[in-house]
């Protein structure tokens, strides 16, 4: 079944050509596609394209329909194009003409449109769900860990004494300023493009107004072209975000691969969480680290892909975009997999008490012997040179006393400040009016 099929056949080799894998991504647009059907359905009453009973009666069809595409019992049948097409298909199956109706005053492009933004918003609030008790075992971390003293690198040279406490916390605000980006795509996608139709709007009196706030949508996407451009700019600046989320974890890793190795030997691991090697039985690699470097690597390429892929369309729809679901959709459940094992990890991480004690990191703490001269009234460029000349003549003694305070010093960590940032970045997506929303469009089908 296609909905735009008339009198002609399409060559199978075409067909299977430019339906490629939509199918299976489809499948997991399912169930915000039948949401967009349930405002479609019900707005379609209020202007007189449908009757009350013949809306109540596709409304009462899709909340079925919607419960066996959450429980994963929807299939897209073999001769059934696309998602669009198999839930028309089940409402004319069981309503007969009155299915027939569903698709007025839309088309295809607008359903996908409100299905791709439905499910980035769903994606986004199940990121933010798996990064806000990563960053609270962050910021515990910081805590529990904030007396263990650390070398400082630049340039991967020795350079000043941090500490674990820093170091956790370091990653606890990165998240904070993931998330803002994070939220900055969520109020992109948290945008009704349903009704721009092709893209140049529709002659029925539609009221898009409602359908906006039946699926919970923060705004319009208000012009009907710009709708249809937001194709592909959503999915972009989806990715960007992710793509800040992805590179906080890839350098977390890096950090953790360098200080599990045996010439830095900061922090070990329980056995149970490093593999080993066939032939060298003193090997504890951290290969769940290694991983997640790869695949937030991976997912950092994303914004590009997409870019590329939209590089020199006009405005209008382009089946280009069909393809930006194929490596976009998964890179979600892979960024929360990642997530999830960076939390497995740290939270049995040990780390190695006493580090700064040995003496092959005395220099770290040069610039601290500089500062007590400037204390005690040495210009500062003045107690660079002493310093300096101390260590070229090998006579530098080094006190491993550290008097740190301001904010966000090792001394000073501010996690009450970084946590407060959190708890207001999380707030502005107010995902409860999302929730009392779907929840108004689904509730009758929780109670059958």
């Amino acid at each position: 079944m296609k909905l735009w099929q008339k009198n002609t056949t399409v060559s199978a080799a075409v067909e299977k050509f430019t339906v490629g894998k939509d199918k299976e991504f489809d499948l997991l647009l399912a169930p915000f596609d039948v949401l967009g059907n349930i405002a479609h359905a019900k707005m379609l009453a209020t202007v007189g394209l449908l009757t009350a009973e013949e809306a109540a009666a596709l409304v009462l069809e899709l909340q079925c329909i919607y419960a066996q595409a959450i429980n994963g019992n929807l299939a897209i049948e073999a001769q059934v194009e696309d998602i669009h097409s198999q839930v028309e298909l089940l409402l004319t199956k069981a309503l007969g003409d009155t299915g027939k109706k569903i698709h007025s005053a839309r088309s295809r492009n607008d359903q996908v449109l409100v299905d791709v933004k439905l499910f980035l918003r769903s994606e986004i609030t199940q990121l933010v769900s798996a990064i806000q008790p990563f960053f609270e075992l962050l910021l515990a971390q910081s805590e529990k860990f904030k007396d263990q003293l650390l070398p400082g690198y630049t340039h991967l040279q020795l350079a000043m004494p941090s500490s674990f406490g820093l170091w956790f916390g370091a990653y606890a605000e990165s998240l904070v300023d993931d998330l803002i980006t994070l939220n900055g795509a969520y109020q992109v996608v948290n945008k009704n493009p349903l009704g721009s139709a092709a893209g140049y709007g529709s002659s029925f009196p539609i009221n898009r107004t409602l359908t906006t706030e039946l699926l919970g949508f923060a705004e319009l996407n208000y012009n009907v072209v710009y709708a249809q451009m937001g194709r592909g700019k959503a999915e972009r600046i989806t990715a960007q975000a992710m793509a800040n989320i992805a590179e906080t974890l890839a350098r977390l890793s890096m950090d953790m691969c360098l200080y599990l190795n045996q010439n830095f030997d900061f922090v070990s691991f329980p056995a149970e969480l490093t593999t080993g090697s066939s032939i060298m039985p003193h090997k504890k690699n951290p290969d769940v680290f290694e991983l997640i470097r790869s695949y937030c690597n991976r997912i950092k390429a994303l914004p590009n892909e997409i870019t590329m892929m939209t590089t020199n369309l006009p405005s209008g729809y382009h089946r280009d975009l069909q393809l930006l679901k194929e490596h976009l959709f998964p890179a979600f459940q892979t960024l929360k997999d990642c997530i999830e094992m960076a939390h497995l990890m740290l939270e049995n991480i040990s780390v190695k008490p006493a580090i700064l004690q040995d003496s092959k990191y005395k220099y770290a703490f040069s610039v601290e012997a500089v500062n007590e001269l400037v204390l005690e009234g040495v210009p500062f460029r003045d107690a660079y040179k002493q310093v300096g000349a101390l260590i070229e003549a090998g006579k530098f003694e080094h006190n491993t006393n550290l008097n740190h305070v301001h904010e966000g010093s090792m001394g000073n960590l501010c996690n009450a400040q970084i946590k407060l940032m959190m708890d207001q970045v999380v707030l502005k997506f107010e995902f409860e009016k999302v929730n009392q929303a779907i929840h108004q469009l689904i509730a009758p089908a929780a109670t059958k």
